[in-house]
């Protein structure tokens, strides 16, 4: 069955005393809607595309032990943590604080990093590709090693522990899931055949499609059974409330946004999303994930109703998703 998730990108729009309250509302309304995973990013400037550094961004794993403690069924995570950000071995403790506190919903999501601006500007080192991927496969191993033992010690070129202890131990066994961002097709998805958990591409469904293909092309080199790596697709995803509206917003998007980098979106009416996502599903992806930097409660709440999660709705989420497929062929 196929599991959906919301990202929650922005935090623009509240006074700083009431901000907390408002993207806590949004996480409740997601885990009410019948969500199955709530995301944030970490960054620590907002990306250009929402604002740039002027508008606020909250630290990710501060926020996500909060929303641990206001959720109680939804997983949590980030899209992902750049590798450049922490320590590997301070990240798993990070980690699995999270999953102590939220009880065994926490996902560590990471991935090689790119925004060079918020490096700069707080002094974090920012190699080239090459080493920021070598750092990333170093990083997952000594994150695996942290959550399924104890007194670890790693010598690589990038990363050193020495008997490094993480007490209390993860709540989920063998510890929270690893996911891996990007879609890299040389490096990075041979990195997720090799030691991740789940993925996280973006893209239209012939991306996806191929994405998927050259994934299940570096399991058969690892001699892993692609099936045990779930695939993620993130979205960004506008809700719209007519059909001028969502070809108005189109427009604009097709002005502003080079069509490579919109291709994957989904703008539309909450009722219109199940079609939206429907091929992407088809494609493969056991996950979707709508990064909504504009809605509110009431339009997640919409989503999840359209989708038929259960929050509110009697309508089973297979038979909406199949529905849309059957809308697709016709």
């Amino acid at each position: 069955m196929t599991r959906f998730g919301v990202q929650l990108p922005s935090f623009s729009g509240s006074e700083p005393a009431d901000l907390f309250e408002h993207v806590a509302g949004l996480a409740t309304a997601a885990e009410d809607a019948g969500f199955d995973s709530v995301w944030v990013m970490d960054h620590f400037y907002q990306l250009p595309a929402l604002g740039g550094p002027d508008q606020p961004m909250l630290e990710a794993y501060t926020l996500l032990g909060a929303l641990a403690a206001r959720t109680r069924r939804v997983q949590l995570g980030t899209l992902v943590t750049g590798v450049t950000y922490r320590n590997p071995g301070i990240l798993a403790k990070v980690i699995t604080t999270l999953d102590v506190i939220s009880r065994g919903r926490a996902i560590l999501g990471i991935g090689g990093g790119w925004y060079a601006a918020e490096h700069q500007g707080f002094g974090i080192g920012y190699p080239g590709d090459r080493v920021r991927l070598d750092m990333l496969e170093e990083a997952v191993q000594v994150c695996r090693a942290m959550f399924t033992g104890d007194q670890v010690s790693f010598s690589g070129t990038y990363y050193q522990l020495d008997q490094a202890r993480n007490l209390p131990r993860p709540v989920q066994a063998g510890g929270p899931k690893i996911m891996i961002g990007g879609g890299g097709e040389k490096r990075t998805l041979r990195l997720v055949a090799r030691y991740a958990d789940m993925c996280n591409v973006t893209g239209d469904v012939a991306t996806l499609t191929r994405k998927i293909s050259v994934l299940r092309g570096h399991c058969a080199e690892a001699g892993r059974d692609p099936a045990e790596v779930a695939v993620t697709w993130m979205t960004p995803t506008i809700l719209t409330t007519s059909s001028q509206n969502t070809a108005e917003t189109r427009e604009m998007l097709a002005a502003a946004i080079p069509a490579e980098e919109t291709a994957g979106f989904t703008v539309g009416q909450p009722h219109e999303i199940p079609g939206l996502v429907a091929g992407h599903i088809e494609a493969g992806a056991d996950e979707v994930i709508f990064s909504l930097p504009f809605a509110d409660a009431a339009g997640i709440t919409a989503v999840g109703q359209a989708l038929g999660l259960g929050g509110g709705s009697a309508t089973p989420q297979t038979s909406c998703v199949e529905s849309a497929k059957g809308e697709r062929s016709r």
